[in-house]
Formats: C-alpha cells, structure tokens, sequence
C-alpha cells in the first residue's frame, strides 16, 4: 500500500478524535501516579498540528514529518514533547526523496524514529512508559512486513500489539519519570503515555486501513 501526504489531515484529525474522546481517563490515569498534565501537553500540540493540517498535505514527506516533529518539539514542552519530538524528526531524517510511502518504508523509518526516542529518553521496555508500546509495534510491524502478511493482518496485528503493550504496563513498577517517585505503588496502574501511544497508533491504523491505495 502506498500513501502521500495528502492524508495526513484525516490522520491528524482522527487522533485529536480520539485523545478527546479518552481525555477524562487518560488524566485519571495520569493522575494517579503522574504529573496529571499529559493529556493538556498532548492536545496543545495536535491542536498545533490541526492548524497546519492544510499546510502538510501539500508538503513531500520528509518536509511533513520534520515539521511534524519541530511543531511538537516546540509545542507541547516537557518529556512528551522531547520524546515525540524526537520520533518525527528521526523519522524524517531517514527517509528517502520521493513523496511516496509504504508499508515497508513506513516500518524502517518508524523503527529508526523509536530507537532515538530510546535513546532520548535513555529507557526501554519493562520500565512502564511509551516505549512499552512502541517498540513491541515496532517489531510486530518489521516482522510482519517481513513477512509478507497482508496489510489488513498486518494494521490488526499492530493494534492487537499495542493494545498489549500498553496494558503490561499495569504490572509494572516505573522506573522513569514522576511516576518512578511512587516505587511499587505505581504498580496496578496504566502508564498515560502508553495510553494515548496505543490509542493514537489504532486510530492511525484505522485510517490508513480504509485510506489504503
């Protein structure tokens, strides 16, 4: 399947849907063992990110996505900002010229884009943030691009992937972050972050599933 950026308002849209639509349990959720503020980083900036909607479609890919990355860099402040920040620029960094995308390219650039935002925030998987998300996605997309799986299996299986990840992270004790300050009492609780990954990368799929061309 091959993409432009012609769909990225639909894209951006439908995640701002859908961090709406959850937005009283994300913060609960955030709440109880954070800052309680993840939700109002997130939506300042896709809010930044619907102003220029517009704007991306017209650009080529590495443009979108760079500029992506500097809008949520600049808008939304904090880890968050830093981290999903960091994804999208590295994301733009390793893609090539032309203004087409596919599954395969899709799974290189976002593998790469999660790997920095490891490095970034110098954590990994079991320590009950984001990346307990999206790198289980990460790795269930380039083994199933790998493979061959047909793109609806492959969209299912990301969000059957996702949705797994985020809630391992119930029984995990964090390590990073101000949830890391409650120690074991961060046990029984969802991270927000992984949350709101899970759900912005189902809604992502969604789209892309009935976008397909």
């Amino acid at each position: 399947m091959q993409f432009t950026p012609e769909i990225l308002p639909n894209l951006i849209n439908t995640v701002a849907e859908v961090i709406e639509k959850n937005s009283e349990e994300v913060t609960a959720l955030d709440q109880a063992i954070g800052d309680g503020d993840h939700v109002i980083n997130l939506q300042r900036g896709i809010g930044a990110l619907l102003e220029q909607s517009a704007e991306l479609a017209e650009l080529k890919w590495t443009q979108a996505i760079q500029k992506i990355g500097m809008t949520l860099l600049s808008t939304m402040g904090g880890a968050s900002g830093s981290l999903f920040g960091t994804l999208f620029i590295s994301m733009a960094k390793a893609k090539n010229d032309n203004n087409i995308l596919n599954q395969h390219e899709l799974s290189v650039i976002y593998a790469l884009g999660v790997e920095a935002v490891k490095k970034r925030g110098k954590s990994d998987v079991g320590e009950k943030t984001m990346l307990d998300v999206l790198i289980p996605v990460a790795e269930c997309f380039k083994k199933d691009v790998d493979a061959s799986v047909e793109f609806p299996k492959l969209l299912e299986n990301i969000c059957l992937t996702a949705e797994k990840g985020m809630e391992s992270t119930r029984d995990m004790i964090a390590t990073k972050g101000r949830a890391s300050y409650m120690e074991e009492k961060s046990l029984g609780h969802i991270d927000a972050g992984a949350r709101t990954s899970q759900l912005m990368i189902c809604a992502i799929a969604d789209v892309i599933g009935t976008e397909k061309k």
